[in-house]
C-alpha cells in the first residue's frame, strides 16, 4: 500500500494556528473592554450618587 503524503495535514496546522491566534485575541480584547465598562459602570454610579447627595444638601441648606 503507498503511504499517502502529508502535505494537506501539514498546510492546514499554520491556518489553523492563526484561527486560534484571532480567536484568542478577540476574546481577550472582549474581556479587557467588559472590564473596562464595568469599571466605568461603577465610576458613573458613584459620581451620580455624590450628584444625588450634593443636591439634596444644597435643597435643605437653601430652605433653612
Amino acid at each position: 500500500m503507498p503511504r499517502r503524503p502529508r502535505a494537506r495535514h501539514s498546510e492546514c496546522m499554520p491556518v489553523l494556528a492563526i484561527i486560534l491566534i484571532i480567536i484568542g485575541l478577540v476574546l481577550l480584547f472582549t474581556g479587557a473592554l467588559v472590564e473596562a465598562l464595568r469599571f466605568l459602570l461603577f465610576i458613573g454610579i458613584a459620581i451620580v450618587i455624590i450628584a444625588v447627595i450634593a443636591w439634596l444638601m444644597r435643597s435643605i441648606r437653601n430652605k433653612t
